[in-house]
């Protein structure tokens, strides 16, 4: 009966896996009842590693190539087995087979605006999102930290873990950077490395290794990224905050005879075209201003124009639009004719210049 048992075994031969590209890490080789034959062929492709593991322990693992399985190639299952002479028999160990490959285009991305410490900005709510790729470089960690004895692992067990290091660590990896969130926003491959020196560490300690990492988009909610604008602006007129102001006020013009020409009654300023001409005016006179400041004038011209601008600096445009408006409602009642109105109205605005 005992030999009928014994011719009734499976002996295992050749010990292979060959992956089916469903996403599988870590796959356990079939045992059942079968036993490895001593001198079998261990066969590890490209893109793979092997790792024996005996009553829980892990023991020898290997790389690429194909293998005859023997004491001197089994050194540490051959210490846990307690093997003092070379095996002769058939033994039973757990053989698992890891995928190395890279693991591409993995999708990360904040769903809410992150609050990050910029020396620049202080205190910055950021957008972001890309992919990244990595592998497994240490079976013997990705066994006792991830996967475990599971028959089969596949990536999407540990995609959820993965996103979330990366979301962890961007304050992180932006604070050791030491590099402002302008040149990272305009740099994307300096924020990437930055990200990627944060994360090393810790994929390490899975066993995992980053093999790429992009950044496709770093954005600003809207409130903040009109702060940036303004900050853009000032910087097109050099940073002096006489000709930001004179930029600032240019830019309202529109908004401001919008506004004039939607009053009540026919238009507050005697109607919108009332309304477009004085901002019009205005933007002329403004733009004049913005442009004489820009330039270089002689001394005797720069002299002249100061002598001017204190003339004019009691005058106020508010008042002046005030009085316009007043205007408009006489002339709307019958009191001025057109043509008194259109006098006073060009009286008014030369004192803008």
């Amino acid at each position: 009966m005992a030999l009928m048992d014994f011719l009734k075994k499976q002996f295992i031969d050749v010990l292979q896996w060959t992956e089916d590209g469903d996403g599988t890490l870590a796959w356990r080789y079939p045992m059942r009842d079968m036993e490895i034959q001593t001198g079998a062929q261990l066969v590890v492709r490209e893109s793979q590693m092997a790792m024996f593991v005996n009553e829980g322990q892990v023991a020898d693992v290997f790389g690429a190539g194909t293998h005859k399985l023997v004491t001197q190639n089994l050194p540490l299952l051959t210490n846990l087995k307690n093997w003092d002479k070379l095996f002769e028999s058939p033994f039973k160990s757990d053989v698992y087979f890891f995928s190395t490959r890279q693991q591409l285009d993995q999708k990360w991305g904040t769903p809410q605006p992150i609050t990050i410490r910029d020396a620049e900005f202080g205190a910055v709510r950021l957008r972001a999102f890309g992919n990244y790729a990595w592998r497994i470089v240490d079976p013997r960690l990705f066994y006792t930290e991830v996967s475990g004895t599971r028959e089969k692992y596949g990536t999407e067990e540990v995609e959820g873990q993965l996103r979330g290091l990366v979301l962890q660590n961007i304050s992180n990896a932006i604070a050791a950077s030491g590099v402002p969130f302008l040149d990272l926003a305009a740099n994307q491959s300096m924020f990437a490395q930055a990200l990627v020196t944060q994360l090393a560490p810790e994929f390490a300690r899975l066993g995992i290794k980053i093999e790429g990492f992009t950044v496709q988009n770093l954005s600003l909610p809207d409130e903040l990224q009109k702060v940036l604008d303004q900050k853009i602006g000032m910087g097109m007129v050099g940073g002096d905050m006489g000709k930001f102001m004179q930029y600032q006020t240019a830019q309202a013009i529109p908004e401001m005879a919008k506004g004039v020409g939607s009053g009540g009654d026919g238009g507050g300023l005697a109607g919108a075209g009332l309304g477009m001409g004085a901002g019009v005016a205005m933007g002329q006179i403004l733009a004049q201003n913005m442009q004489s400041a820009l330039q270089p004038q002689a001394p005797a011209a720069a002299a002249g124009s100061a002598a001017a601008g204190a003339g004019a600096a009691g005058v106020k445009a508010e008042d002046v639009m005030a009085m316009l408006e007043k205007l408009g409602e006489l002339k709307s009642k019958g009191i001025l004719t057109d043509e008194e109105f259109a006098a006073k109205k060009a009286e008014l605005l030369k004192k803008l210049v």
